[in-house]
Order: structure tokens, then sequence, then C-alpha cells
């Protein structure tokens, strides 16, 4: 059986956008929580990271103790829904998945305590609770 060539380019052509967009939205994807490496820290806020974009992720860099480091919060569309603010020398305390991202470590937050403000992030299973089409 013969596939003539115009046949075999729409098959190949098919083929290379679907691959290409498979990879698209695993790169898009981002890193996984890991409900392995959860941990509960406390610290204080040394910067709030707000992007420029609504749906980019904010983030705090955070000391705790001698350590500095990033935590990840949701998208900023996210933020400014829920009212919520930071300020560098706020005390948190957070619960969050330590993994890595290429060389680096990174933390991403599932829920954050600002004195009586609890902002839940992600549910049990470190589940995204915000709505990316937002």
């Amino acid at each position: 059986m013969r596939i003539n060539p115009a046949s075999f380019r729409a098959i190949l052509f098919t083929f290379l956008t679907l691959l290409l967009c498979s990879a698209f939205l695993l790169a898009q994807a981002g890193p996984k929580y890991d409900t392995a490496t959860e941990a509960k820290f406390k610290g204080t806020v040394e910067e709030l990271k707000m992007p420029p974009k609504a749906k980019d992720i904010a983030y705090l860099t955070i000391k705790s103790g001698p350590d500095t480091f990033d935590i990840y919060l949701c998208p900023k569309s996210f933020i400014d829904d829920m009212g919520v603010s930071f300020a560098k020398g706020d005390e948190i305390a957070f619960t969050g998945s330590k993994i890595k991202q290429g060389d680096s470590d990174m933390v991403l937050a599932r829920e954050v305590v600002k004195g009586t403000d609890t902002l839940v992030l992600r549910d049990e299973k470190g589940n995204p609770v915000w709505n990316w089409k937002h």
C-alpha cells in the first residue's frame, strides 16, 4: 500500500502539531506540589514579588533564622481577589512543599497564616484552589 505524498505530509503535519502542543502544555504545567516534602515553616517577610501579569505567580522572600528563601504563592490575580497583602517585616507561618526546580530549591505554599488570617492556596493534595482562567 502506498500513501500519496499529500496524505503523508498531512499526517506528518498533524503529528508534529500534536507533539508541539503536548510539549507546550507540559512546559506550562510548572513545578508540581509534592505532599511527601510538605513541612511547616515560620519566618519574616523580606519582600513581596508581585509580577506585572495577573496570571504570573507572586512570591515572598522569607527570612527564617539564618536562611532566606522564596515561597511561591499563587497568581497575582488570586491575591488581588482575596484582598490579601504582605509587607516587609510581617511574621508569617506557612505550610509548603520544598521541591527542586532545575538547580535551585523552591517552596510551593499550600497555606499561609498571617496574624489571625489564613490564606488557603492549595487543597490537602496540593492542587491549586485558584482558577487559572481568571
